[in-house]
């Protein structure tokens, strides 16, 4: 799928960027896998790992700037969005950055990518997204629907968009799980809401979810990957179960649980074995696309409390070991 194709990652330092980096370099013979971002020693330091593989190409440049994007997007097949501002407390403080990054960087990707005939792009959703409650999942939501109606924009060109929205990531940096390790040392773990549950993917899911989309998208479908979930007091015991659990409440913005379907996006949504794929609602979306996908009932709903997939202490131990 990826042979002989020129691809750039936005936010390519960051933690799904450096795994994305690592699976397609060790599966597909890339012409170019360029690597966009804003800081040179994180560039600098990912040159290293691996080992100045020629196929890699590191360019400096903020989202921000469509300038800069249509002199990096010159001569690509395709785009995976991952850059963005996501840690829910620094959005809420500084709310105008969120969505100069968030909302205008996709609208700047979007535009670039047309005008310089980029074949696909998907771009990195959240559960966040879905019902949001918080500044940083607005802006999601908001990046989510300029990509889907990006389809309409570009026309008759072969340029075409798709978002991939899941949970939080394993290891990921704002993973709780970092932050859980560093503070059993003191022997009490924070909880917010012992009621709190949450979906939890590996870097490895998630990088397998956005090669599936490119694979399979006509545009304008968001894929959601079928996920399971955990409580937060769960996974306080299956990293330090020594630990006391004192309750600090819940902070600004945060969901007790959260959700990846609506109940209003599953009634033009189709299940698959492992996913999901929420379909757009434009008239020149063809019905007849992933025709093998099956309706879902009224009243469905995909959130981290009435899953029927549900990570157990032990298997949540097993992954940890593995990060």
């Amino acid at each position: 799928m990826l042979d002989g194709k020129t691809v750039l990652v936005t936010g390519g330092t960051g933690s799904f960027g450096k795994k994305f980096t690592e699976i397609v370099l060790n599966r597909y013979d890339v012409e170019k896998l360029i690597i966009f971002s804003r800081d040179e020693l994180k560039q600098a330091n990912m040159r290293s790992q691996f080992n100045n593989d020629p196929r890699l190409r590191f360019f400096i440049g903020d989202v921000r700037d469509k300038e800069r994007l249509c002199r990096a997007f010159e001569g690509v097949d395709i785009i995976v969005h991952a850059a963005a501002l996501k840690r829910v407390p620094e959005c809420e403080y500084n709310p105008f950055e969120a969505i100069k990054t968030n909302v205008i960087g996709a609208q700047n990707i979007i535009n670039a990518a047309i005008d310089k005939g980029v074949k696909r792009i998907v771009a990195l959703s959240t559960d966040k997204a879905a019902n949001p409650v918080n500044l940083y999942g607005a802006t999601k939501l908001c990046s989510d629907k300029l990509f889907i109606a990006g389809n309409s924009y570009a026309g008759k060109k072969d340029t075409r968009f798709a978002v991939v929205r899941y949970g939080n990531v394993m290891g990921s940096r704002g993973s709780v799980i970092p932050l859980f390790q560093k503070m059993k040392e003191t022997g009490s773990l924070p909880i917010t809401d012992p009621r709190m549950t949450r979906f939890w993917i590996t870097l490895e899911q998630g990088v397998e979810m956005v090669l599936t989309s490119l694979e399979k998208m006509h545009g304008g479908e968001i894929f959601v990957p079928k996920i399971p979930s955990m409580k937060i007091t769960d996974l306080a015991k299956a990293i330090a179960p020594e630990c006391e659990q004192e309750i600090v409440g819940i902070r600004p913005g945060e969901k007790i649980h959260e959700v990846l379907i609506t109940r209003s996006d599953a009634r033009h949504t189709l299940e698959f074995p492992d996913y999901y794929i929420i379909k757009p609602e434009f008239n020149w979306w063809n019905s007849s696309n992933h025709k093998d996908g099956k309706s879902l009932p009224d009243g469905f709903e995909y959130t981290s409390d009435k899953n029927d997939k549900w990570l157990t202490i032990e298997e949540m131990r097993e992954m940890i070991k593995e990060l």
